[in-house]
């Protein structure tokens, strides 16, 4: 009986990788590609939005929870704030400069982020995301074939940004929105393997956003936000993601 039910397995399994497989042969990737912009909602109604605001709770590991802040203005401004114990750190990108304020650790006052910080934090600052117009940004996209994730078959696209770095994304085979992506990355001498889960998809002003994300491999255990109000085309100033000045301080021992 074991064996038959363990044979019976492997016959689903050769079956379902051989319809996952036709599956891929039926899109080529432009018709992926195509499919991905239309179920976030349109290239028209992305393109519409300037501005983007979100706020929620980000879950850290021992308990600890945070609230958290999120602006971003077209097409490559960003800033992201969190308040944990009273205290709140910054980091932010005004499309050429990426700093940040970590009282965390020690750091009070806004500083330049180092290069191998603020490169990734430059591509997440790219509003509409590296896969919308990936060509004309000079980007590099091929389908990598089929793959099972969260329960669920995926389309795995590789994509290699400008500077050579490679994310992986996995599309919902049957919806077309992504439920994960993984990268490598190197910060601060570490070899991080990065695993963000995106999941409770919600539409909000015609596109759909999804309002939970889990972070793995930046640090012990998960980051997880979830997202409570998301909020289009509100005011912000472009001097939010600019770095503030701060006053040089005066030598009084000579």
């Amino acid at each position: 009986m074991h064996q038959f039910a363990r044979r019976l397995t492997m016959t689903a399994t050769a079956f379902a990788l051989c319809a996952a497989s036709a599956v891929a042969q039926d899109l080529s990737l432009d018709e992926i590609v195509a499919n991905h912009y239309e179920a976030l909602g349109g290239l028209d109604q992305l393109k519409s939005v300037t501005t983007r605001q979100m706020t929620g709770v980000m879950s850290l590991p021992q308990g600890m929870e945070a609230t958290f802040l999120l602006i971003s203005k077209r097409p490559t401004k960003a800033r992201m704030e969190f308040t944990l114990q009273g205290l709140t750190a910054v980091q932010a990108y005004d499309g050429e400069t990426a700093w940040m304020v970590m009282p965390f650790m020690g750091q009070t006052e806004p500083e330049v982020m180092p290069p191998d910080l603020a490169e990734p934090m430059s591509e997440e600052a790219d509003f509409d995301g590296p896969l919308v117009d990936y060509q004309e940004k000079g980007h590099q996209l091929e389908l990598a074939g089929m793959e099972e994730v969260e329960g669920a078959d995926t389309y795995k696209l590789k994509l290699t940004l400008t500077n050579g770095e490679v994310t992986y994304y996995f599309l919902d085979a049957e919806y077309f929105l992504p439920i994960k992506t993984t990268s490598q990355r190197t910060i601060q001498g570490a070899d991080l393997d990065i695993a963000t889960t995106l999941s409770d998809y919600k539409e909000v002003d015609g596109m759909m956003i999804p309002h939970s994300i889990a972070i793995t491999g930046q640090g012990p255990g998960t980051q997880t936000l979830t997202i409570n109000v998301i909020e289009h085309n509100v005011a912000i100033d472009d001097e939010r993601f600019m770095m503030p000045k701060t006053e040089a301080v005066t030598d009084t021992t000579k």
